[in-house]
């Protein structure tokens, strides 16, 4: 019998992917012995509403550029296959159906671990996968039902920041792949008009 490989479902806009999103994926690789990190760019996240972040095509090219050196990556474009925000439940049913024999962990950070029971169905998504939270300092406090993997670790890196420093024309802090800057340059993403 094969044993079921551990996949690790990122969700998020990834507007831009960072090396904050790299070293998470790391992590949880290393802590959790995950087999494969699934990013899953979403169309629109139902918790930053009126957003508008950059093309689904640019996000997505930065994800496959920011990982290309990591073969236990893969970037899924399930939710931006979707219409509507990208609700997690959905995403981790259509998961668990893609992968019935396998375990399966939804990375997130700390933030977004406290933010969770605001989410929609939340014991539904606790129902199918495992979490996987990165402590950046005060540790999560588990939830009956919950099957919780802390990881510990920091990273500076912030997409507000980032965007702010393209669209100021300051130089931009150190926390994006060189290949994701040049495709950012390139592309004219994120400038002022």
């Amino acid at each position: 019998m094969i044993a079921p490989r551990k996949i690790g479902l990122f969700g998020g806009t990834f507007d831009p992917v960072h090396l904050g999103h790299i070293h998470l994926a790391k992590l949880a690789k290393e802590a959790v012995g995950l087999d494969e990190v699934r990013f899953l760019p979403c169309q629109i996240s139902p918790h930053k509403p009126g957003s508008s972040p950059a093309s689904c095509e640019d996000r997505c090219e930065m994800l496959r550029l920011a990982t290309a050196e990591f073969p236990w990556v893969v970037v899924d474009d399930f939710e931006l296959r979707e219409s509507g925000p990208s609700y997690s439940y959905l995403t981790a049913e259509a998961m668990v159906k893609k992968f019935p024999n396998d375990r399966l962990f939804w990375m997130m950070g700390g933030d977004q671990w406290d933010a969770l029971p605001g989410w929609k169905r939340p014991e539904h998504i606790a129902a199918l996968v495992e979490f996987i939270v990165l402590a950046r300092g005060e540790t999560p406090v588990p939830r009956a039902g919950y099957r919780l993997h802390i990881v510990k670790g920091e990273h500076p890196a912030s997409a507000t920041e980032i965007r702010r420093a393209i669209s100021n024309g300051s130089v931009l802090p150190g926390w994006i792949t060189p290949a994701v800057a040049r495709w950012i340059a390139e592309n004219n993403i994120y400038r002022s008009p």
